[in-house]
This record gives structure tokens, C-alpha cells and sequence, in this order.
């Protein structure tokens, strides 16, 4: 080869930047955006005014970006921003949901034009008996009752009065009761805690002394039964 190559001159090296940060790279384009929060007392209320059944703790939790404990603080907030509107927070265990007032239920079934069916001495019975001690089982029902009470059982579970919380953890696998969202609703109820006092001699007969139910020890609950 000749020594006459011409020989390349080395390209230049761009003089060195600043270095960009990591919350720089994190808002590059294409970069994912960082999780946004929305707990608040307004979100949670539109929330719940647009979902189309209760919603759980988890569900809102994750809607707005946030944990249970600030869940539940709001709940309690927008209670307390309620307590005098013509809407009302009920919750039933883990679910929440938006319900009209009881003072405004007139009103409502005027608009509506439908009065709701009202309920026999036997429903009520074992609405009260279930309200107050659920989860129960048939068996403890009828204990207490002292009589057959399959028929009003599945009428009020057709009504959604009631519901299926779980099996209990005995011989069988009864199907454990308990009350729901609609049984707030119809009742003008915010929660369990808003239902009034037992006389004494009302809540002695509530009270399994003989465990003749057939539960023993705390039920298992079943984790895809409908808590409602």
C-alpha cells in the first residue's frame, strides 16, 4: 500500500451534557404515567352515583388510586355531607353504595308509580330474626320461629332482602343468611349499627343456648357467595 493514504480525521466528540435525572426519564415520551389519586369526598359521590350495583371497598380503593384506610375516611365523610340530602350512604360490609333517603321514599314511589309489595308477619319475622343474629341458618331459623320456614326464606331471597353469605361449618354445609344492600335500602338503613335496640325479652329468644343449630364454632365463610 502507498504511504500517500489519505488518513481520516477523527470525528468530533459532542461535548458532554447534562445528565438527566430519573424523574427527568420517568416523563420522557412513551414513559408510562405515574398512578394518579382521586380520593376524594366529590369522587367518591360521583363514583357511587354512577356505578350500577354496590360496590366493595377494593373496587373503590383501586377506582381512586388510593388504600382502604382513606376508603373507609371518606366514607365516613360523605355520611356526615349526606346525613341531611336526599341521598344516603349505606354500606353492608364490605359494599357501598348510594340509596334516596327514607323521608324522601314518598315522593320517589309517586315519580315511580310502584309501591313496594308489602311484607307478611312471617317475612318480617325472619327478617328481624336474621337482621339481628345473621349469618343463621335455616335450621337456626326455624328454631327460634318454630316453624317451617322454607317458603319465606326463598321469598325473600327472590326479593333480595336477603342473601346467601356463605356455608356454615357443620354436617351438610347449610347455606348461611344475611341481609343486603336492598334491605338497607327498604328499611331506611345506613348500616346494621342504625338497627334499633332488642326489648330484653325479644333478644333472649335470638340467643342459640343450646347450639341445637348445628354450628359449631365460627362459620367458614365462602369467599365467592354473594355478600351483597
Amino acid at each position: 500500500m502507498s504511504d500517500d493514504v489519505t488518513r481520516l480525521a477523527p470525528m468530533p466528540v459532542p461535548a458532554a451534557g447534562p445528565t438527566r435525572t430519573e424523574s427527568e426519564e420517568d416523563a420522557a415520551p412513551g414513559a408510562p404515567e405515574e398512578a394518579r389519586s382521586f380520593a376524594t369526598e366529590e369522587a367518591l359521590e360521583a363514583l357511587l352515583f354512577v356505578a350500577e350495583r354496590p360496590l366493595s371497598r377494593a373496587e373503590v380503593a383501586r377506582a381512586l388510586g388510593s388504600d382502604r384506610e382513606t376508603v373507609d375516611a371518606l366514607v365516613g365523610d360523605l355520611e356526615t355531607s349526606l346525613a341531611v340530602r336526599g341521598i344516603r350512604v349505606v354500606t353492608a360490609g364490605e359494599h357501598i353504595a348510594l340509596a334516596t333517603s327514607p323521608a324522601a321514599g314518598e315522593v320517589i314511589a309517586r315519580y315511580v308509580g310502584v309501591e313496594p309489595g308489602r311484607l307478611s308477619p312471617a317475612s318480617l319475622e325472619v327478617l328481624a330474626i336474621v337482621a339481628y343474629r345473621q349469618p343463621v341458618t335455616k335450621a337456626l331459623v326455624e328454631r327460634i320461629r318454630g316453624v317451617d320456614s322454607d317458603y319465606t326464606l326463598r321469598s325473600l331471597l327472590h326479593r333480595r332482602l336477603l342473601v346467601e353469605v356463605g356455608r356454615a361449618d357443620a354436617p351438610g354445609r347449610p347455606i348461611l343468611y344475611g341481609t343486603g344492600i336492598d334491605f338497607l335500602e327498604r328499611f331506611g338503613l345506613a348500616s346494621l349499627d342504625d338497627l334499633p335496640p332488642l326489648e330484653a325479652t325479644v333478644a333472649g329468644r335470638l340467643v342459640d343456648i343450646d347450639g341445637a343449630d348445628g354450628i359449631v364454632g365460627a362459620p367458614d365463610l365462602d369467599p365467592d357467595a354473594d355478600g351483597g
